[in-house]
């Protein structure tokens, strides 16, 4: 028979008392997460794209042909900024519109071949920020690293879940 682990109660390892932000997790991570934006875009910007123009040439190249919505929401933008982001990429010659054959009404998005070959150089390049930012680190390090947050994201989704 399987049982069901017990939840796990809140870890106690912070306190409102001697709460310093500088020590935090969050804050360190937030810390990560800036450093790796900044070496990102400045091998975007070799490219020509600038942060917010990977990301959508990333996922189509990943999704394939799609809507504006669904693109919008896979990259976390509302409606309004998708709609001039894809205006750029296709002043750019890296997107286009194409209507699709079993509905006129419906638009999905596609790389041009400008677009493509852009596109896939992409995965070499945020490679490349990843491992310069685990210099230093073994395997067994990474995938403990990589475990570690995992856990960390279960745990944030379970908590805004008890909510």
């Amino acid at each position: 028979m399987m049982t069901t682990p017990a939840p796990r109660r809140a870890a106690a390892f912070y306190s409102a008392r001697r709460y310093v932000p500088g020590d935090s997790v969050g804050f360190l991570m937030h810390r990560v997460v800036q450093a790796m934006r900044r070496q990102i875009d400045q091998r975007m910007a070799a490219l020509g794209l600038t942060a917010a123009q990977w990301a959508p040439l990333w996922r189509i190249r990943l999704d394939g042909p799609i809507g504006a919505r669904e693109l919008a929401q896979a990259i976390g933008v509302d409606a309004g900024a998708m709609t001039r982001l894809v205006d750029r990429l296709v002043a750019k010659g890296l997107v286009q519109r194409v209507r699709a054959a079993d509905d006129r009404r419906s638009v999905r998005l596609t790389l041009t071949a400008a677009g493509e070959a852009v596109a896939a150089r992409l995965p070499a390049e945020l490679a490349a920020v990843n491992n310069a930012c685990l210099r230093g680190f073994d395997e067994a390090e990474w995938q403990q690293l990589r475990g570690l947050l995992q856990r960390m994201l279960d745990n944030a989704g379970a908590a805004g879940a008890e909510r």
